[in-house]
């Protein structure tokens, strides 16, 4: 379970980051699903020195019925967008949001995906960094154009065709609500329900009442009720959720056990939107 301190970092360890100097790159994602104010929230008040990145645009292509709501962005347009905000090679990148890094951890899966290693996300976010006793600024800042030339395809993705025949051999994870997994309720995408035969972990599960996330040893006994397990022989493991934006939150979850999971970037919006699909309702089978 070592790659938690590669994942995460604690605001005290990014306040004495910055006290240091160097070259860290820091990058606020607020986004939440129906919240569209997310630079109006980040101008009202962000950690010093943070440079906004808007999820609907610098991580996340044009939406369509055939690739979903939130698809990857262009591989030449993410390292475009990594340049401007301010990405060098050799700079470490930390990101945070105020909801728990359910936005962030998109941002960190598409550097990850890109090469870039030195990447982490602020465990609690925002709110970690005020409780911290931590000032913040307000406007905007805009970066000086950094000079990283990432690559592609670093991490772990399937497409639909490989989410349908996922389960036959390994876990498939749907990160939504509950609710939203057993079809009666379905408030953004065409149909409610889940694909036959993933499992339901809701993101949320993963976090404590203050929005860390959980302890590793309490994840892990968590995702192995579920099957999914670290090491040599255990099952392939995937997630998907909406639209690929909290699936990635999953995966860092998961990387922190020792589990490298796949994307599913499409999700349930992308599946859903193909009538030829099959829909699950119900429980956890």
């Amino acid at each position: 379970m070592g790659g938690e301190r590669r994942t995460l970092i604690t605001a005290g360890e990014l306040a004495t980051v910055l006290e240091a100097g160097g070259d860290t790159v820091l990058l606020d994602v607020r986004w939440a699903l129906g919240d569209a104010r997310g630079r109006e929230h980040y101008e009202a008040g962000h950690i010093p020195g943070a440079v906004f990145v808007d999820l609907e645009t610098g991580l996340s292509a044009a939406p369509s019925p055939e690739a979903g709501r939130h698809p990857l962005p262009d591989a030449r347009n993410f390292a475009a967008s990594a340049r401007s905000w301010g990405i060098n090679n050799g700079s470490a990148v930390v990101l945070y949001d105020a909801t728990g890094a359910l936005a962030a951890a998109r941002g960190w899966w598409l550097l990850r995906h890109a090469g870039i290693g030195n990447v982490r996300v602020l465990d609690g976010g925002l709110d970690a960094w005020v409780a911290a006793g931590r000032e913040l600024e307000t406007g905007n800042n805009t970066a000086v154009p950094g000079n990283v030339r990432p690559g592609w395809g670093q991490m772990p993705v399937i497409d639909i065709e490989q989410a349908a025949a996922f389960p036959g051999h390994g876990i498939l994870l749907d990160s939504r609500a509950a609710e939203r997994y057993r079809g009666e309720v379905e408030p953004v995408d065409p149909r409610a329900g889940h694909i036959p035969g993933a499992l339901n972990r809701p993101t949320t599960g993963n976090l404590d009442a203050g929005k860390r996330l959980l302890e590793s040893e309490e994840l892990a006994r968590a995702f192995a009720q579920l099957g999914v397990k670290p090491g040599a022989g255990a099952a392939d493991v995937a997630a998907y959720c909406g639209s690929g934006i909290t699936a990635a939150h999953q995966v860092l979850a998961l990387e922190t056990i020792g589990v490298h999971a796949a994307l599913f970037p499409g999700s349930w919006s992308q599946w859903s939107a193909d009538p030829a699909r099959p829909a699950a309702t119900g429980p956890t089978p």
